[in-house]
């Protein structure tokens, strides 16, 4: 998230959501390990806070397939930063880059786009999908979320099967060879 980048009320519900059921999962899955931990209100408030800062550039699909992978290979309750790294491998597990670095990468990206050397194409399809416009706009402070929603999306699909590719278009412009009388005609007359 960029800063001073504004939430939307469904994001953060659902980004909310994905805290408590990262606790939630993890109070359940290390019983007595959670307890000596996050024993008290305070501690277990003052943990969430803490989290969620650190985990808020990934979006709650993300947390939450990356808590499953955390339970799944840890005898152990996580520390925070095994989750952050399940978090950016469940990324890079389909090797694509995280939300943000991907509307980084189309914010940069110049036309034509079909051309760009993409990190991955459904950088390009969710940048297309959104608008070039809206993306380089900078008036706008909820593009990222927008982004982000429609990436998601499209990586849900890249894991269930669908291929996406950019073909770059051919040029069909003839370019005339210069004419280099012209040419050398112009260099003296102008003094060149």
């Amino acid at each position: 998230m960029t800063p001073g980048q504004k939430i939307s009320n469904s994001d953060r519900k659902s980004f909310i959501a994905a805290i408590d059921n990262l606790f939630l999962k993890l109070e359940l899955s290390y019983h007595y390990q959670f307890y000596k931990v996050f024993g008290t209100d305070d501690k277990l408030i003052e943990a969430k806070k803490l989290w969620a800062e650190s985990l808020k550039k990934y979006p709650s699909e993300c947390i939450d397939s990356a808590v499953e992978i955390v339970i799944q290979s840890n005898d152990y309750l996580p520390t925070l930063t095994e989750i952050i790294k399940a978090c950016s491998g469940s990324m890079g597990s389909i090797n694509i880059p995280n939300p943000q670095e991907a509307f980084i990468e189309a914010q940069k990206s110049s036309p034509p786009r079909n051309s760009f050397p993409w990190t991955h194409p459904i950088i390009y399809w969710a940048g297309k999908e959104i608008g070039w416009e809206l993306i380089n706009s900078s008036n706008n402070t909820n593009t990222f979320q927008a982004f982000s929603k429609i990436y998601m999306r499209l990586v849900r699909e890249l894991k269930a099967g669908k291929k996406f590719e950019v073909t770059p278009k051919e040029n069909n412009e003839i370019t005339e060879p210069l004419d280099i009388e012209l040419f050398e005609s112009l260099r003296k007359k102008h003094d060149l």
